[in-house]
């Protein structure tokens, strides 16, 4: 049986957004859609009301501020890849968002999209945790290592909305990442962010959530090199098993990911 028809309202600024929200029993923010029409088609939500956001200005935009570069958050994939500001500032940053999904994805996903979300084998969600960037909602500013709380799982409150991202411009970063052949997720990827006084490493796709890995932070602290990311044991206690691959194999991963990350650093 179908669920009930769902009303679409176009809203013009965050606050007519949150206001509707508000009102509804069971609403959804659209932005790119990636993962919300996915999910309606197949019946697994049915919301009362869809709030669409890509009539409010101000929201698709990357841009450098000082010592970061900002991005909108209903900036699609595909902007980010062809920025030139991006480009100059976090190179890693333009693979990163080349290589999510398929062009049909590039050009209707959003940033804010994806991490609001935060799908366990998300590319962004790498990214943004590992430059320690900060995300800033309709509310309030939100430090990565906060935002990230679990599997689908944000510190988003209900009808917040993410607005920017504002990621710290490292002295040398790289992403890399393993897809899975049919829908370019990530099955593992690793992003690498060197800052010169401190390295952070990010990875994706292999546990429930976007995770640091520490021992391989302070690994690379000593000796920046492929060859030190490689020889660290990954344990696969915790990591995602399913059809398309084990923990074991996702641990293993992690380490080959790791590597190449880090070579796409030093290039």
């Amino acid at each position: 049986m179908y669920p009930a028809p769902f009303r679409f309202t176009r809203a013009k600024t965050i606050e007519e957004a949150e206001t509707l929200f508000g009102k509804s029993q069971d609403a959804r923010y659209l932005s790119g859609g990636m993962t919300l029409i996915p999910t309606m088609k197949l019946r697994l939500v049915a919301p009362e009301d869809v709030i669409d956001l890509n009539a409010i200005p101000g929201l698709s935009f990357a841009r450098r501020d000082g010592d970061r570069l900002v991005v909108g958050a209903r900036t699609r994939h595909a902007d980010v890849s062809a920025s030139p500001e991006a480009l100059q500032a976090i190179p890693a940053l333009i693979h990163l968002a080349s290589h999510i999904g398929d062009p049909a994805v590039r050009h209707r996903g959003t940033l804010g999209g994806s991490i609001a979300n935060n799908d366990p084998a998300a590319d962004y969600p790498s990214a943004v945790l590992a430059l320690n960037a900060t995300v800033k909602t309709s509310r309030r500013e939100i430090l990565a290592e906060d935002f990230f709380t679990g599997m689908f799982s944000t510190a988003l409150e209900e009808g917040e909305i993410v607005t920017s991202v504002s990621f710290p411009i490292p002295r040398r970063a790289g992403y890399a990442k393993f897809p899975n052949p049919a829908s370019r997720y990530a099955m593992v990827g690793v992003f690498v962010a060197d800052f010169g006084h401190t390295l952070r490493v990010a990875v994706t796709g292999a546990g429930p959530c976007v995770f640091r890995h520490t021992e391989m932070e302070n690994a690379l602290t000593k000796n920046f090199t492929p060859e030190t990311a490689k020889a660290i044991r990954i344990s696969p206690d915790g990591l995602n098993g399913d059809l398309h691959g084990s923990a074991e194999y996702r641990a293993h991963l992690v380490g080959i990911m790791a590597s190449r990350a880090v070579e796409a650093a030093l290039a």
